[in-house]
């Protein structure tokens, strides 16, 4: 499961959508990101926390709710949890556990913990929010538009920039809240990246980058992803909108999130003429 290994983090991704789980470690806590997703892959995530842990506190941190990115808690044992106020807030954590429950059922896979929605000890509710744990310092920052509740973090001074599904080498934006809010919260990277200078970014699923360029590559073409495919609708041409498919890998189950995008902005540009 290991992809990617220095002395600050520890990758673990899984095979199914590439999905990608840290754990961090600093002289002052573990922070554990986003455990997921096979029951045998939490185990392994779960054993390499404790053997690095010694006597510094855990911490769980989760970028947004969706499903395949929670269903690690409580599989990993005792720990203080971070998200977004949203993710507290929301009224359909029964609906997500359920997802949970769809995928396990499908291929009959029994878990050694009770499946749960995360419980947040730490809610970060504004951008530029900071969490000190000794000398580490993790910032936060919204970054709305994939769901409503989904964080950037970066963490300090081991140089990372946790950037959940967003700047993905492997997915287009899947955008399930507000194509705007995806928008601005792209528009918040180069910020993040002058005040901060992580020298890597892991996004949730996909391959990380070791270099800003790389990271504003991403950015850019994510937001020529959404330009085009708002323009293409705004003059009703959907050739054009699904001529944005090609090159993408797995395009079967792509075409399903670019429909589900096709119809969000078609939403929103009906609401914006009424």
């Amino acid at each position: 499961m290991i992809t990617f290994k220095n002395k600050h983090i520890t990758i673990f991704q899984s095979p199914i959508y590439q999905t990608n789980s840290s754990v961090i470690e600093t002289d002052d806590m573990i922070l554990v990101v986003d455990p997921t997703t096979l029951p045998h892959e939490v185990v392994k995530i779960r054993d390499y926390v404790t053997r690095v842990r010694k006597d510094l506190p855990v911490y769980l941190f989760f970028t947004h709710s969706d499903w395949d990115h929670i269903l690690g808690y409580n599989g990993i044992g005792e720990a203080k949890c971070i998200g977004a106020e949203r993710m507290i807030t929301r009224e359909d954590k029964e609906q997500i556990l359920a997802q949970i429950t769809s995928f396990d059922d499908q291929y009959y896979l029994v878990r050694d913990y009770e499946v749960r929605y995360p419980h947040i000890d730490y809610v970060v509710n504004r951008d530029g929010q900071q969490l000190k744990i000794g000398n580490t310092t993790m910032t936060f920052y919204a970054s709305t538009g994939h769901t409503d509740d989904s964080l950037f973090a970066t963490i300090e001074p081991a140089g990372i920039l946790l950037s959940g599904d967003y700047l993905s080498d492997i997915e287009f934006p899947y955008i399930y809240h507000s194509s705007h809010d995806y928008e601005n919260t792209l528009n918040k990277v180069e910020d993040i990246l002058l005040n901060h200078s992580p020298g890597l970014l892991v996004p949730g699923h996909g391959n990380l980058a070791e270099d800003c360029q790389e990271i504003l590559r991403r950015k850019s073409a994510s937001l020529a992803y959404i330009h085009e495919l708002r323009s293409s609708l705004e003059e009703e041409d959907e050739e054009r909108a699904d001529m944005l498919l090609h090159g993408w890998r797995f395009p079967k189950v792509m075409g399903e999130f670019h429909k589900g995008n096709m119809a969000l902005i078609r939403e929103e540009l009906q609401n914006a003429k009424r």
